[in-house]
């Protein structure tokens, strides 16, 4: 019986990894973060204005949470399917950094603070250094924002 060698980034076999995706679900918890700092409570006894300002807030706490955990999603596929354990020779803090930036993400859903999306971001731009540099090949990190 001949062996088949397959690789994938989610256990499928499209063997495409990139953590891309991972980067623009963290800069939407961001922009979500930013978004509702910056909206401004009206007057409780304006009904109609508080109805407003209620569903954006909770549209945006609800795309802030959900890009939390794409984010992590995402993270965890790279970490778990991705990187093997020559990768970890390589870079010996590769699962604190995975470690710690899954549990930002999970900080990011709960919380709404500028400053841990902030780290966030940061963590996803180290993994995607990292990432890179394992293929041997220097891509340029680029936001959207």
């Amino acid at each position: 019986m001949k062996k088949i060698k397959a690789y994938a980034h989610c256990d499928g076999p499209c063997g495409v990894y990139d953590p891309a995706s991972a980067r623009v679900a963290g800069e939407a918890v961001l922009s979500m973060t930013k978004k509702m700092l910056s909206l401004e409570c009206p007057e409780t006894n304006n009904s109609q204005a508080m109805a407003s300002y209620l569903n954006t807030m909770s549209r945006y706490a609800s795309v802030k949470e959900n890009q939390a955990q794409e984010c992590k999603r995402e993270l965890l596929v790279l970490w778990t399917d991705y990187f093997k354990p020559n990768h970890l020779e390589k870079y010996p803090n590769l699962h604190e950094l995975f470690w710690n930036a899954a549990k930002m993400c999970s900080a990011c859903k709960t919380e709404v603070s500028v400053e841990h999306a902030n780290e966030l971001m940061d963590m996803i731009k180290e993994i995607h250094k990292i990432f890179w540099s394992s293929k041997d090949r220097d891509v340029q990190w680029v936001t959207a924002g």
